[in-house]
């Protein structure tokens, strides 16, 4: 999670002065905010999340107390490849995140069948990767979503109808999902050629290879 502090310090008898900080990380901001105010006894820091929840330093030291070994900073890749003759799809997700100061990537893929292309393959995809959140336990955390279907994610934004009703199913069950995770979704379109990952994960599922891996570069 990344936040910003508003620093509110003494200026004249009746009246107070605010800064407010670039974005930074949660322990940082803490630190700092100890620092300014053994500068300034009188003065006071808010904690302002990107959601537009803020928090007193009290309530930001306590709220991090709670969340030790909490995944954060979340994004999670996902994509969807669909084989017409076979009528199978392999869907790939890949999800980044922190936990206690260590950076984690975890690796998930799926064969599926019942599937009738490749843009109902991207809905699944995403899906998939929202159980696998919930599988970790994870709610009331930002999760950027990055893919390089660029029609599911606009149309998760609002910016573009979905005439089909096979593809608006799968839009209520992620909006369900997210909701259900209270999750602060973020859709983030992207270039193919960055979204290697997730693709190379739906291929190998295609070619029947299963992948599920955690690696810890903390």
């Amino acid at each position: 999670m990344k936040v910003q502090i508003e620093w509110k310090y003494p200026y004249k008898k009746k009246e107070k002065k605010s800064f407010i900080s670039e974005w930074m990380d949660q322990t940082e901001a803490l630190q700092i905010a100890q620092q300014l105010e053994k500068m300034s006894p009188q003065s006071e820091c808010i904690f302002h999340e990107e959601t537009g929840i803020t928090w007193t330093k009290k309530e930001f030291k306590k709220l991090l107390e709670k969340s030790v070994g909490k995944p954060s900073q979340l994004t999670l890749f996902f994509d969807g490849n669909y084989h017409r003759h076979s009528q199978t799809a392999g869907i790939g997700v890949v999800l980044y995140y922190q936990q206690d100061s260590k950076s984690i990537r975890q690796r998930w893929n799926e064969r599926l069948e019942g599937l009738i292309n490749n843009n109902e393959a991207e809905y699944a995809a995403l899906y998939y990767g929202l159980q696998k959140v919930e599988e970790l336990g994870i709610k009331g955390e930002k999760l950027t979503i990055k893919g390089d279907s660029h029609g599911v994610l606009m149309q998760l934004k609002g910016e573009w109808p979905c005439f089909e009703e096979d593809l608006n199913r799968w839009l209520d069950k992620i909006e369900e999902k997210i909701s259900q995770l209270k999750l602060y979704p973020e859709y983030i379109p992207i270039m193919r050629n960055e979204n290697k990952e997730a693709d190379q994960l739906a291929s190998q599922a295609l070619a029947g290879i299963k992948i599920e891996s955690k690696r810890d570069d903390g």
